[in-house]
């Protein structure tokens, strides 16, 4: 179990380049500032929305555009990407509130454009080393895990998100056997994205980014992804 501090990425060598996407978030940004405290880092580029150029993740055109704005090699890739609320609105609860097209933006948004994100980027991806893709994802995606219902289009988003990394883990694994997929679960954060949905305990954005590095410095190479949480758990798919 993870709980110590973050004192750099000790798995990966020693000069290595980090890429921080949906950095203006609050996870985003704390993820930037723990790597820029990490004297083994060579580099932290950090892409928010509108940099280096703009982009949407609901157009694969504008994510490609993207990745040819950047580059590689990278050592460690964190997608802070995600949204919870989606024009407006909150998850839904209740059978009743499904809407078609809030489900489509959801998974557009959760599933969609960070798999054309790893499509595209995973090409950037150091060769005959050790190197990192972590993506933000959420327990409520576990399946087996899930005993409340509710949030339908986020819950399926996650989901589907998990199974598409999954599925690129083991095609990545032949070309870079020592990369580590991770899809993470940060705990509840004081964030934009959740703050109607969360109480004064929250964590802070710094303390998760903190224990999700630390917890992605450990994890060893297995050819597929991992769903693990921000104390090293490992979470049923």
């Amino acid at each position: 179990m993870i709980q110590a501090v973050f004192a750099g990425m000790h798995s990966l060598r020693n000069g290595y380049r980090a890429l921080v996407i949906g950095a203006s978030g609050a996870l985003g940004q704390a993820f930037v500032q723990a790597l820029k405290t990490d004297p083994r880092c060579a580099e932290v580029q950090a892409v928010s929305r509108g940099q280096p150029c703009d982009w949407d993740l609901s157009d694969a055109a504008t994510l490609t555009a993207l990745a040819a704005q950047l580059q590689g090699p990278w050592q460690l890739v964190v997608d802070a990407t995600g949204a919870l609320t989606l024009g407006g609105q909150g998850p839904e609860k209740r059978l009743p509130e499904l809407d078609a097209a809030r489900l489509l933006h959801s998974l557009q948004v959760n599933a969609v454009g960070p798999a054309i994100l790893l499509q595209q980027l995973s090409l950037q991806l150091a060769r005959g080393e050790r190197v990192i893709w972590a993506k933000l994802s959420a327990r409520v995606g576990s399946i087996e895990d899930n005993r409340k219902g509710g949030w339908y289009g986020y819950r399926a988003a996650k989901a589907a998100l998990n199974q598409l990394m999954q599925t690129a883990a083991i095609e990545l694994a032949r070309q870079r056997p020592l990369a580590v997929v991770a899809a993470l679960q940060p705990g509840t954060v004081r964030s934009a994205l959740s703050q109607p949905f969360v109480g004064d305990d929250a964590m802070d954005p710094a303390v998760s980014a903190q224990r999700l590095l630390a917890v992605l410095d450990v994890l060893e190479p297995t050819g597929r992804a991992q769903f693990v949480d921000h104390l090293g758990q490992h979470i049923p798919w």
